[in-house]
């Protein structure tokens, strides 16, 4: 009843001046989030429509808290709807928490913001984000002295920084930069091929000493990674004056840098005690003969990623990994033998993350071997995708007679085998019960030729009574090689309705992905049915560190 009461108030001292009413300048001081609304969801319905026609009725905090879900470019836009809505956006910092601010930005749903008027947005910056701003990245036209002076002068409790160097030709003159924000947990730094940065970095050295994430992304791309020899030397960042002066590093991230090598690797060795994770994908000229000292002094490492570097079988096997704390490991895409593979996990302690895509030396005796010694027992996430050397007989045995590895596991990824039927995974997924991501099929089949036909219907059913916790599913067989019944739309239900956690489905685009879609959006599940053209599945979601590890 008091509820109803508080609505009735509302509604009767709105409806004099009209749904979008202008506050008072001597109002504006009381534009704060109170605690928890006194509206309780369960009772709204109670009310007659004709009360809630119009957003005007509700109160700011209500307001507030659905602006809190919001990107900054639709809160932008939010400040053009009425004059009430204006001062609400405007003199509430916390919803400003985050920018995002180069144009080709895909950080999530965030959304990028173009900023046309420097001294305008120098201005937002200390007036509307000030204190509230955790996390902003900024593009190379907007990584100037006066810009990161009002960052460290008015955000004190700025925590995330990207400068984003990538498409730079000429760099702003940092002579007289003499603040930066000094109290950063993660930075990020993107490099440019054409511009050696040791100029800007001399500035901020002293500024540095609290990081405990960075991130320095190269210019390679994955799509076409050069040979070593094809990649320049020229060294744009120095990585060992950043060592000297960030001490207290848990995370870093080297992506796609073309100069890394194991010399890099020992000075990082050499200053980083407290190092957990260290993550080299794409590094292509990093071959393990500095993994010796790196892992006798960073006791702490936990997680090593590896993919698409040249790491050899005999730097790795100078190293004592049974005494290590690695415990998550990423080499797909290397040239790691059989043997130097058997010798290697014979020494590995127990693994809870495990990707071998892309890895030639990874064979049924290699499996066998982590199998026998419990290597997997616990083993959270695995991804055998593409392994062409392992027979699916190995991989049908380890998902049905090993439960020490299937009880825990969340995340699997085992897609590129011409020889997998529905049956397999039929027979595999009723082991899966914590499942949350799972990745299956093979891409570009009809190129393959592949004899054999999906029959799909089964498969969701099996997930639909086994896999509850479901986040993730894709399915990579194209719509020439699978089969549906006429009633298949039934088995579709029985996913989306027992799989009520299910974020994202995958399918090649053809008429078996046009009706999911069509299946999900019915029940206003909107943006879950996605195509393989546009969106990819992965497992790093498992890692211990990928909240961490991200970076755009």
């Amino acid at each position: 009843m008091d509820n109803r009461r508080k609505i009735s108030v509302i509604a009767v001292s709105t409806n004099g001046h009209g749904p979008n009413r202008i506050i008072p300048n001597n109002e504006e001081h009381n534009l704060e989030i109170d605690a928890p609304s006194d509206m309780i969801m369960e009772n709204l319905p109670t009310y007659r429509p004709t009360e809630l026609k119009s957003l005007g009725v509700l109160p700011d905090s209500i307001l507030i808290s659905v602006f809190a879900y919001l990107t900054p470019i639709d809160l932008i836009r939010c400040t053009h709807v009425c004059h009430r809505w204006h001062l609400l956006v405007s003199h509430h910092q916390q919803l400003w928490r985050r920018l995002f601010l180069r144009p080709d930005c895909s950080n999530g749903f965030i959304g990028a913001v173009h900023v046309r008027h420097i001294d305008k947005f120098i201005s937002m910056i200390g007036t509307r984000c000030a204190s509230a701003l955790v996390c902003i990245d900024l593009p190379v036209e907007l990584i100037t002295v006066e810009i990161l002076r009002v960052l460290a002068n008015h955000c004190p409790n700025l925590e995330y920084l990207t400068l984003d160097f990538s498409s730079a030709m000429q760099l702003h003159d940092f002579n007289d930069l003499n603040e930066f924000p000094c109290n950063l947990k993660r930075l990020c730094v993107c490099l440019s091929e054409v511009i050696f940065l040791e100029a800007f970095m001399r500035r901020i050295y002293g500024y540095i000493s609290s990081l405990n994430t960075l991130h320095i992304i190269g210019t390679m791309e994955k799509s076409s990674i050069p040979s070593p020899e094809e990649t320049d030397t020229y060294e744009t960042i120095n990585i060992s004056k950043i060592k000297t002066h960030a001490p207290n590093l848990r995370i870093i991230n080297l992506y796609g840098i073309g100069f890394i090598d194991d010399n890099h690797i020992e000075l990082i060795a050499s200053g980083c005690m407290h190092l957990q994770c260290l993550a080299l994908n794409f590094c292509v000229r990093v071959r393990g003969t500095s993994f010796k000292n790196l892992m006798n002094r960073c006791a702490k490492l936990q997680c090593l990623l590896l993919q698409n570097t040249g790491i050899e079988d005999e730097a790795m096997l100078t190293v004592n990994w049974s005494s290590t704390q690695l415990t998550e490991l990423d080499i797909s895409s290397t040239e790691l033998t059989e043997k130097g593979l058997l010798e290697f996990f014979s020494r590995v302690p127990k693994l809870t993350y495990l990707a071998v895509s892309y890895c030639d030396g990874f064979t049924d005796k290699v499996l066998q071997l982590l199998m026998e010694r419990g290597t997997l027992n616990g083993c959270r996430a695995l991804d055998l995708s593409n392994t062409v050397n392992l027979n699916v007989e190995t991989t049908h045995h380890l998902l049905i007679s090993s439960p020490g590895v299937t009880y825990r596991l969340e995340a699997l990824n085992y897609t590129g085998c011409d020889a997998i039927t529905e049956q397999f995974w039929i027979d595999s997924i009723r082991f899966l019960h914590r499942i949350k991501i799972l990745i299956i099929g093979t891409a570009h089949s009809w190129f393959r030729q592949m004899s054999r036909r999906i029959h799909i219907d089964q498969i969701l059913e099996s997930c639909a009574i086994h896999c509850p916790h479901l986040k993730r599913f894709e399915i990579q067989w194209d719509p020439e090689t699978l089969r549906f019944s006429e009633n298949s739309s039934k088995f579709i239900d029985h996913l989306r309705v027992r799989c009520t956690n299910l974020l994202s489905f995958v399918l090649s685009d053809g008429p078996y992905y046009e009706g999911t879609k069509a299946n999900f959006e019915r029940a206003e599940r909107f943006s879950v049915v996605r195509t393989t053209t546009m969106y990819q599945t992965s497992i790093v979601g498992a890692l211990n560190f990928y909240k961490e590890l991200r970076f755009n």
